[in-house]
């Protein structure tokens, strides 16, 4: 018996390739993992040696609060993105979606507060975008050449 449209599995709606998937987790994980090591340094490890001058006109006095921030906000959209592709739920393309938007949003605010760049940022901007296009796919929109017709 076919299980209803609302309870059919990630990948399951749109046949997504494996490797999209495979490629969701390691996105996922490399960006949870790097916001659990930002939170920890921020927080536990005073900074991480960041100058408190990159604060200054900003609502922080420390790195304490950021860090908090980067681990439940940043880190807690990828787990619930990997918790829900794990368990095979529709919902996960689109929890990946968000988990990626709120990284780039997270970098973008954080050269906005600190007006410094460092490759660091590149990085996981584009890890963020990366993750973006892969849950887009995911939900089906595969690319055709531009000059088929439908």
């Amino acid at each position: 018996m076919p299980r209803p449209a609302a309870a059919r599995s990630f990948g399951a709606m749109t046949r997504t390739p494996r490797w999209v998937g495979v490629c969701l987790q390691i996105v996922a994980w490399f960006s949870l993992v790097s916001a659990l090591a930002g939170m920890v340094g921020l927080t536990v490890g005073g900074g991480m040696g960041l100058p408190g001058e990159w604060l200054e006109g900003s609502v922080f006095d420390s790195y304490f609060w950021p860090g908090v921030i980067l681990g439940v906000v940043v880190g807690g959209g990828q787990v619930l993105a990997l918790a829900a592709q794990y368990r095979r739920l529709a919902l996960a393309p689109g929890l990946h979606a968000a988990a990626g938007l709120v990284m780039m949003i997270w970098i973008f605010v954080e050269i906005a507060v600190m007006l410094v760049w460092s490759p660091l940022h590149g990085i996981y901007f584009v890890a963020g975008l990366v993750q973006v296009v892969l849950a887009v796919l995911a939900l089906g929109a595969w690319p055709r050449p531009f000059l088929t017709r439908a």
